[in-house]
C-alpha cells in the first residue's frame, strides 16, 4: 500500500518579506516566473538571495519549499522513499515532489554542495518537459504548472571537483547577487536590526574596508547578514564591539591576525 505523506514542508508566507531591490532582478524573476523558466541565484553567502526569493514567493502568492543542499543528500531525500509503519508500507514525498505536485517555488540552495549524481533528477525539470521521474514508483509526474525550480550557489567556493557543471547551468536563467551598495546596505541593515542609521551606517563603512582582507586570507567577507546580526545586538543593548565579535569576527576567522585586522578595521569605525 502507498500513500503520500503529509505536505509539511510547504510554507505559506502571508506576511511581506522585506526585501530591497539593488538593480532590476525583480522584472527579470517575474518575466522568468511568467514563461516558467528556471532560476539560478548566483551571489556571496548572505547577500540576500534566499530573502530575495521569499520576497518574490510571497510576490507571487505561491507557497515555497526551501532544501538546504549539503554533500550526503541523497535524490531520495528530494524525490522520496518507502517507510514501514506497522504493517504498512507508505511512501512519502521528498519536498522537490511536494513542490512539483502542488504547484509550489522550490529553492534548492548551494546546489554545489549536493552529490552530482543527485543534482542529475531535476534536469527533467529544467527544459520542456517539465517531469519528475520517480524510478522506486516506475512513474512520472508532470509538474504542476505553476511550478518553478530554483537554485542558488556560491561562485567564490567552486573548485573542480565542486562546481555546476556548464550543461547544468546552461539550463537555468542566472541572475547574480552582491552586497549592494553602501546607502543600501545601511538602510537595509537599520530596517532589519532597529538600530539607528547612523550605527549601522558606520557598520556597512567598516564592512566595505574590511571585505578588502579576502585578498589577504579570509575565506569568508562580512556579509549584508553579519552586519544585521551585529546591529542586532547592538540594538538590544550589546556594547558595539562585543557585537562586532560574536557577530562578525569570531564566526568569519579563528585566525589571530585576520581577527586582530577585523577588530582594529571596525573600532576604527565605530568609535568614531
Amino acid at each position: 500500500m502507498s500513500r503520500h505523506s503529509a505536505d509539511n514542508s510547504l510554507r505559506h508566507l502571508t506576511e511581506e518579506p522585506y526585501y530591497q531591490p539593488v538593480g532590476n532582478e525583480l522584472a527579470v524573476f517575474m518575466a522568468a516566473w511568467q514563461r516558467r523558466l528556471p532560476v539560478m541565484l548566483k551571489g556571496p553567502t548572505g547577500c540576500g538571495k534566499t530573502r530575495f526569493l521569499e520576497h518574490m514567493a510571497w510576490r507571487l502568492k505561491r507557497p515555497l519549499v526551501t532544501v538546504a543542499c549539503h554533500e550526503d543528500l541523497t535524490s531520495s531525500d528530494l524525490v522520496g522513499r518507502f517507510l514501514i509503519e506497522g504493517d504498512e508500507t507508505i511512501w512519502q514525498d521528498g519536498p522537490l515532489t511536494r513542490a512539483v505536485r502542488e504547484g509550489a517555488i522550490c529553492y534548492l540552495d548551494e546546489i554545489v554542495e549536493a552529490r552530482t549524481d543527485t543534482t542529475v533528477v531535476i534536469h527533467p525539470l529544467t527544459d520542456h518537459r517539465r517531469h519528475l521521474p520517480i524510478d522506486k514508483l516506475g512513474t512520472e509526474i508532470s509538474a504542476h504548472p505553476d511550478f518553478l525550480l530554483v537554485i542558488s550557489y556560491n561562485p567564490g567556493y567552486q573548485t573542480v571537483l565542486k562546481d555546476l557543471k556548464p550543461s547544468t547551468k546552461q539550463r537555468f536563467v542566472g541572475m547574480n547577487f552582491s552586497y549592494p551598495p553602501a546607502e543600501l546596505e545601511q538602510n537595509i541593515v537599520a530596517k532589519e536590526s532597529g538600530l539607528a542609521a547612523e550605527q549601522a551606517g558606520k557598520l556597512v563603512q567598516a564592512a566595505a574596508k574590511a571585505r578588502n582582507l579576502k585578498d589577504q586570507g579570509l575565506q569568508e567577507v562580512t556579509s549584508t547578514r553579519a552586519l544585521i546580526y551585529a546591529a542586532t545586538l547592538m540594538a538590544a543593548g550589546l556594547a558595539p564591539m562585543e557585537a562586532v565579535a560574536a557577530a562578525i569576527i569570531s564566526p568569519q576567522t579563528d585566525d589571530p591576525e585576520l581577527a586582530a585586522a577585523l577588530e582594529e578595521i571596525f573600532q576604527s569605525f565605530l568609535a568614531a
